[in-house]
C-alpha cells in the first residue's frame, strides 16, 4: 500500500476532538439484582461532578469513560451535578472524540477496527481493566478516576470529579451577550437544559426558542438550540443555529467547537479548516484538539506544511499527553514527506500512548516498513 494511500486512510480515521457530544444520558431505572449471572454482565456506576470552588457546574457536564486514549460517551450531569449510568459487558466498545470530545464523529471513526468477538463479551472487570472517568466541559481540565474494578464486590461509586479552569479558556465559555438575558429568557432556557438532560430533545428546542424570542442576543440558547436540533439529526439546523451563536457573542467558544467538528464528520474539509483556525485565534493555548482538527483539515486540503506546524503545535500545548491521535497524524504527514525515522518515532508514541486503539494493529503491521525505509538512508 502506498504512503498516500495509507496517509489518506489513516487521517480518515483521525481522533475527532473538540467538540462536545450531544447523546442523553443512561438513567438507571433502580438497584441490580447482583446474582451471579447479572454481576458478571453489568455494573452501576455513579458519581458527581464540581467545579474546583465547589460549586456545581452551571451546565450539564459530559461524562465519558477512556479506555486505552479513546473517550467513550456515558452520561450527562443533572442539575445537582450527580450523574449515573451502566456498563454491560455486552455494550459495543465504540470510540468518540476529544473538544471537547463526543459521539459527533463519522462512522468511520466510530467503528473499531480488527475487533475479536471477545471485545464484547468480556467479563465487566476486564472491560473496564485500565478505565478512568473524565469531565468534559469546555474551558476547564477534569481529574480523572479510576473505575478499574479487581471485582464485582468493589464500589463503583467514584465520588466526585474536580473541574479545573484553564487560564483563558474558562473565560470562552461564558458569553457575556448572554449574562444580560432577562428573567423569562433565562427561565426557558433552564427548562431547556432540564430537557436536554432528560433526552427530550422536542422539548429542549421548543425552550431554547422561546429564550431566544425573549432575548435574540441569547449566546448559550442559540448554541443549545443547536445542540437540540443535531441530536434530532437536523444538521442544516444545528449548523444554522451554532452560527448565530458565533454571531452574536464571538467571543464565545463553543459553536467554533462544534462548527468545526460537524464539517470535519461531513468531510467538509474547507469549513472545518475555517472554524478551527477561528478557534485557535480564539484561544491558542488551551484547545490542542482545535489544532488536530486544522492539521486533518490541512492535510485533506493537501496543505501539508500547514497540517505540519499544527499538529506540532497541538503537542507542544498537550502536555498531559491525553489526546494520542496528534502522535498518528504526524506520523501520517512526516511519512507522506518521506521523513521516516521520525515518522516511525510518532508511531511507537502513538502505540505506547493508546495500545489498544482501533487502528493499533494496522499500525503495527506497517511500523517494519516504514523502519526500513529509514534504515535505507531515505530522508529523515
Amino acid at each position: 500500500m502506498g504512503s498516500r494511500t495509507w496517509m489518506c486512510m489513516g487521517i480518515l480515521l483521525a481522533y475527532n476532538v473538540a467538540a462536545s457530544g450531544q447523546n442523553a444520558a443512561a438513567r438507571a431505572a433502580g438497584m441490580p439484582d447482583f446474582n451471579k449471572k447479572s454481576a458478571e454482565r453489568i455494573v452501576f456506576i455513579s458519581g458527581k461532578v464540581m467545579l474546583a470552588d465547589g460549586t456545581v457546574p452551571a451546565d450539564p457536564v459530559r461524562i465519558e469513560r477512556v479506555c486505552d486514549g479513546r473517550a467513550l460517551f456515558e452520561a450527562w450531569t443533572d442539575p445537582k451535578g450527580a450523574f449515573s449510568f451502566k456498563v454491560s459487558s455486552h455494550t459495543a466498545d465504540v470510540a468518540t472524540d476529544d473538544a471537547s470530545r463526543t459521539s459527533d464523529q463519522s462512522p468511520d471513526m466510530n467503528k473499531p477496527m480488527n475487533a475479536s468477538a471477545s471485545q464484547y463479551t468480556a467479563p465487566i472487570t476486564s472491560m473496564l481493566k485500565g478505565c478512568e472517568l473524565q469531565a468534559v466541559l469546555s474551558g476547564y481540565s477534569s481529574e480523572r478516576v479510576s473505575i478499574d474494578l479487581k471485582s464485582m464486590m468493589d464500589d463503583a461509586r467514584v465520588g466526585t470529579i474536580l473541574l479545573h479552569p484553564l487560564s483563558r479558556a474558562s473565560a470562552l465559555t461564558v458569553s457575556a451577550t448572554s449574562l444580560a438575558a432577562p428573567s423569562t429568557a433565562k427561565k426557558a432556557y433552564q427548562k431547556g437544559l432540564e430537557a436536554m438532560r432528560d433526552g427530550h430533545w422536542d422539548a429542549a428546542g421548543n425552550e431554547f426558542a422561546k429564550a431566544i424570542k425573549a432575548y435574540p442576543a441569547f449566546a448559550t440558547a442559540w448554541y443549545e438550540l443547536g445542540v437540540a436540533r443535531q441530536n434530532k439529526n437536523d444538521v442544516a439546523g444545528a449548523i444554522d443555529a451554532w452560527k448565530q451563536s458565533q454571531l452574536t457573542d464571538p467571543k464565545y467558544v463553543k459553536p467554533y467547537e462544534s462548527l468545526t467538528v460537524l464539517a470535519d464528520r461531513r468531510g467538509d474539509w474547507a469549513e472545518s479548516e475555517h472554524y478551527s483556525r477561528l478557534w485557535i485565534q480564539l484561544d491558542p493555548e488551551d484547545f490542542p484538539g482545535a489544532y488536530l482538527f486544522n492539521a486533518v483539515a490541512n492535510a485533506r486540503l493537501n496543505h501539508p506544511d500547514d497540517a505540519e506546524r499544527a499538529v506540532r503545535e497541538g503537542l507542544r500545548i498537550d502536555k498531559e499527553q491525553r489526546i494520542p491521535r496528534l502522535q498518528y497524524v504526524l506520523g501520517l504527514i512526516l511519512m507522506e514527506k518521506k521523513q521516516y525515522r521520525e515518522s516511525a518515532e510518532c508511531f511507537h508514541k502513538y502505540l505506547e500512548l493508546a495500545p489498544n486503539a482501533g487502528d493499533a494493529l494496522t499500525v503495527k503491521q506497517q511500523l517494519p516498513r516504514i523502519e526500513a525505509l529509514a534504515a535505507s538512508g531515505q530522508p529523515r
